[in-house]
């Protein structure tokens, strides 16, 4: 797995919990080393491991965690340039649901040897959506839930996102779109940060 990707929940186990929880699950985990290196590349064991252990530390689901992370992903102020590259796939929260077809192929742009699911988005009409992750890491929809839900509250929609299901094909997740303008949601300028 990309060690970007093991950065992130690295990342979220010592911006959540702290050092020392991280220091016991790189013991549990029986890792060679106390930090990933983002631009490596791991075995997918490392990572398994890790959250198998992190899921006994908290004594807490795998599924559970998961959904944390991708919380964690669009909300914790360490993350803000992910959150801000996110947001350009919308002004709404409508508008970047039908952008996710696109995430993988964008991500690619920025790190080529970065592999996500393949997504596609069905507008079931009436608010609701489903949305297939395809097999690339077992529990990914997982992490999509945790991302959609906080996005939606990040754009002010109100929204619910629940995992449907795993199969060799991947997984999939159906949204419900009970409010697009529920509250003001978080600012957001697509101009933030340039020079003039």
């Amino acid at each position: 797995m990309h060690g970007l990707l093991n950065r992130a929940i690295q990342g979220f186990v010592q911006d959540t919990y702290g050092d020392e929880v991280w220091m016991v699950l790189v013991r549990r985990a029986k890792l060679e080393f106390t930090s990933f290196e983002a631009m490596f590349v791991y075995d997918d064991a490392l990572t398994t491991a890790v959250l198998m252990a992190l899921s006994e530390e908290l004594d807490k689901p795998r599924r559970a965690l998961l959904e944390d992370i991708g919380t964690y992903l669009v909300s914790h102020p360490n993350l803000e340039p992910l959150r801000r590259l996110l947001r350009f796939g919308g002004l709404t929260f409508v508008d970047f649901l039908h952008s996710l077809d696109d995430l993988p192929d964008r991500a690619r742009l920025a790190l080529p040897d970065l592999e996500l699911p393949e997504m596609q988005l069905i507008d079931r009409g009436g608010g609701r959506f489903g949305l297939h992750c395809g097999p690339v890491y077992p529990g990914a929809g997982y992490v999509m839930v945790g991302v959609l839900t906080a996005l939606a509250d990040d754009y002010g929609a109100l929204a619910v996102v629940e995992h449907a299901g795993l199969g060799d094909d991947g997984e999939w997740l159906e949204i419900e779109l009970l409010s697009a303008e529920f509250s003001e949601g978080r600012a957001f300028d697509l101009g933030a940060g340039v020079a003039e």
